[in-house]
């Protein structure tokens, strides 16, 4: 069967791939590269997002541990004024543990809560219960940028990217806007550890796959 417009829809479906077809209207083999490069992209970016998810549970940990004095921490969210609303996040983590029979373990908790409840600890309401804490969580942020806000607007927009890349969205639209956030996940995770961004540099292979990307598709 000959790969072309009938086949990619047929098999991807058309509403995925009208775009593709629609803005390169007059051009089948462009549309179906570029439907290639925006898994390759989201591919590429695995490395950098893995990396700074894991890096900022573990840092919020430390500091949650710190704060509550126990392992558990997250025992506490119900008790404490202005929290109890997170404690649903806390609930679904629990069922889903005991859903597989397992032992709901201080560590399983940590594994099975969502970016977004990581996210939303610095969301406003909780600047003043939690930031004082958390902000501890990021030692190589420049102390005037230090404030909640300039964690938070980031971190909500690499969940977004994030939930796109994993949920099979397009992220290939705009290349200077995706350079922008591979850009900002590397200085976050700098935040959190100076050395993990060099570290990822020895195999985060965004800019080699942008730079790929951007040939292919002037070339078409």
């Amino acid at each position: 069967m000959e790969l072309d417009k009938t086949f990619f829809e047929k098999v991807f479906s058309n509403k995925r791939m009208e775009k593709y077809f629609s803005i390169h209207q007059d051009n089948e083999a462009l549309a179906i590269t570029h439907y290639r490069c925006n898994i390759e992209l989201s591919k590429a970016f695995y490395p950098c997002i893995s990396t700074l998810e894991i890096a900022l549970r573990n840092a919020i940990v430390r500091e949650l541990q710190t704060l509550f004095g126990r392992e558990d921490w997250y025992t506490q969210l119900s008790k404490t004024p202005g929290l109890a609303n997170l404690n649903h996040y806390i609930t679904t983590a629990n069922k889903q543990i005991s859903g597989r029979r397992e032992l709901a373990t201080p560590s399983k908790i940590i594994a099975e809560l969502t970016l977004g409840f990581w996210v939303s600890l610095f969301n406003s309401e909780y600047e003043l219960i939690l930031w004082q804490a958390l902000r501890r969580a990021f030692p190589y942020m420049p102390k005037p940028q230090r404030q909640r806000k300039n964690v938070s607007a980031p971190l909500n927009r690499f969940r977004r990217f994030r939930n796109r890349v994993f949920h099979h969205e397009p992220i290939c639209w705009d290349l200077r806007q995706v350079q922008q956030i591979h850009n900002e996940i590397l200085q976050t995770i700098g935040w959190i550890n100076k050395d993990l961004p060099t570290w990822i540099g020895s195999f985060d292979p965004v800019e080699d796959t942008l730079a790929s990307i951007r040939d292919r598709l002037s070339k078409e």
